[in-house]
């Protein structure tokens, strides 16, 4: 099961007929709201259809960077006390 939250902005895989690719997730449940980005149009999918249809997901929670914490090794404390 794909963990998607609400605020999250999801590519699908077929474009809308605005043009636009994106969806920001409205409504997460047995089924997925959708509002395009593009138009703001707003769609319901069925979780399984919305899950075969992503190509990626973007979480604005998450801080950029690295995942696996190599910039904390990286600037950890030296030696020292």
């Amino acid at each position: 099961m794909l963990d998607v939250r609400v605020g999250d902005i999801v590519q699908l895989r077929k474009r809308h007929p605005c043009g636009a690719d994106e969806w920001r997730i409205v409504r997460v449940g047995a089924d997925i709201g959708l509002r395009c980005v593009g138009c703001d149009r707003r769609v319901t999918l069925p979780r399984r259809r919305f899950e075969r249809r992503v190509k990626a997901v973007r979480t604005p929670h998450e801080a950029p960077g690295p995942v696996d914490g190599s910039a904390e090794a990286a600037h950890g404390s030296e030696g020292g006390s």
